[in-house]
This record gives structure tokens, sequence and C-alpha cells, in this order.
């Protein structure tokens, strides 16, 4: 059985069209996910001592997913408010809450290297402790979600085993490109997930696609994040490059008939201070840059 560990970040992806709350985050997701797909998984992260660091405490715990090195820091827990436009999410805005206050020990880092791989993101936030981890890792999985700049590519590629990037508004040729361009810089194998146009993978020379399986779509929040779950555990079961990317592109189309990241929603009380609403939102959002997958 394999053993993964989400390591970094986590939010409570809120609905406010909806009124409803859900457990979520990359790091998050990706243990749940890989835990219902039969691996022995693992979540290492800060929640807060408020009622959002109690839902997602909660559902690791209802999951069966190890937390015995989660953090529950004094704050508020990471949030992201998101709306829905025909059936599709849009997120609004954020807040990271207390998710980077790690302060990592020698028996999180010996906790750390128990595993046979570590997931994280570009919105875990580690800071100083990125180092630590890629040490300690045997292998390390990263999400970099739509950020690729040339920048951010050349600080947090190198190393890697396997380097995840979400480019739907790429061509073939540029998805090819960004492929080669994460590999020169030193990741072992690189997935490049397109929506609708599917997903392309490399591995030194060899490429692989895979296009979008059929669905029911319930909700897309998360399908990213399952593809990833479903190609690493197969990876680690011992799949071929394209059987794994298969695997996780049918689990991404699982993903999606779910609601939520991974399911566990409950009614939203609305803000803690009383002040945000879903038309206060959507305003202050159309007045800033687009987001992301994941705004945090």
């Amino acid at each position: 059985m394999a053993r993964i560990l989400g390591l970094g970040d986590n939010t409570i992806d809120t609905y406010v069209d909806r009124g409803l709350e859900f457990p979520g985050g990359n790091a998050v997701n990706v243990a749940v996910m890989a835990h219902r797909l039969g691996a022995d998984a693992a979540y290492l992260g800060c929640v807060g001592d408020d009622q959002g660091g109690d839902l997602l405490r909660a559902a690791l715990e209802a999951e069966g997913v190890d937390s015995a090195r989660l953090r529950r820091r004094p704050g508020s827990n990471a949030r992201a408010w998101l709306a829905h436009d025909a059936g599709d999410r849009r997120f609004l805005r954020s807040d990271p809450g207390v998710r980077a206050d790690y302060r990592l020990e020698a028996e999180d880092l010996a906790y750390i290297a128990g595993f046979d791989l570590v997931h994280t993101s570009i919105f875990g936030d580690l800071g100083t402790a990125r180092d630590q981890v890629r040490t300690a890792a045997r292998r390390l999985a990263f999400d970099f979600s739509t950020r690729t700049s040339e920048d951010i590519l050349g600080r947090f590629t190198p190393g890697l085993d396997f380097a995840f990037l979400s480019a739907a508004d790429r061509s073939d040729h540029e998805a090819e490109e960004l492929v080669r361009r994460v590999i020169s810089l030193g990741a072992g194998c690189v997935v490049v997930t397109r929506g609708a146009a599917g997903a392309l993978a490399g591995l030194g020379a060899q490429r692989t696609r895979q296009p979008a399986l059929p669905t029911r779509v319930v909700d897309t929040l998360g399908a990213g994040d399952g593809l990833i779950a479903g190609f690493l555990v197969a990876v680690l079961d011992g799949a071929s490059l394209d059987e794994a990317l298969r695997a996780g592109a049918a689990f991404a189309g699982r993903v999606c008939t779910w609601d939520g990241g991974f399911g566990h929603g409950r009614p939203w009380p609305g803000d803690e201070a009383g002040a945000v609403s879903f038309q206060s939102i959507s305003a202050t959002a159309d007045r800033r840059r687009p987001f992301t997958k994941e705004p945090r």
C-alpha cells in the first residue's frame, strides 16, 4: 500500500451563492482522494482554532486520513469564497488565515521521511520550510496550478520528482513547450492539465496524451486534484505513464460527480465578522484581477 502525505495548503471552500461550505485545499484534497483510492494517506498542515478548522479536522478524521501532525493555530482558518456561473465555479476572493504557521521540528521531518511520496503546492506557503521538506521527502510532487512564470518555475522546479501544471488556455504546442521547459529545469515527470482538452504528461523524451473522459458534472471543484491523486497512486502502484495518466483522468471524472472537493459540506453560517455577502464579494471581485484555481 502506497503511503502519501499531503503537506501544505488547506481551505474552506465557501459557496456564497448556495450558502454552503466544504473542506478543501490542494494538499488536503490529494490526501483524501489518495486514501479513497486505497493509499495510506496523511495530512500535515495548519488549521485555525475557529469553526473552519473544526470542519477540516472532522472531515480528515471521518475520511480516515492521518492528521496526527495537524497544527491548530490561534486565528482564522484559510478560506476561499466562490460563486457559480452556468454550473462552473468562479473564485471571488480568499484569506490565507494561519495556514503558513508550520514551525517544522526534527520529529516532523522524520515523519515526512516515512512516506513514499509527499505532495504539496505553490499555495502551501512553505517559505523557508520548503528546503527542509525537499530534503526529507523520499519523492516530492508539486502542483504549480497556473503559476508558470519563469521566476516561479526556476525557483520551485529543481529536485521535483513530479510537477503538475494547469494550462487550459494553452495550445498543443504551448503545452508541449511547457513540459519540455519544466523537465529541463530538473523535474522528473511533468503533467500539464488542459481542462476539456485533456492532459499531457512527459517523462524524459517520452510524451503521452489523455483526452478528458465523459462524466456527469455536478461540481468541477477539485477535479484537477483528483487527477493528481489518481495519477500518483497509479504510479506508486507500478503503472506506466500512459496507464497513470488515464487513471488520473478517470478519477478526475469521478470527482466532478461530487459536491465540493470531496463532500462533507454544511450550511455556511455567514462571515464570522458579519460583513460579507454574496453581492459585496462579487462587486469586490469584479474590480480585481481574475483568480486562478486556488487563489490562496
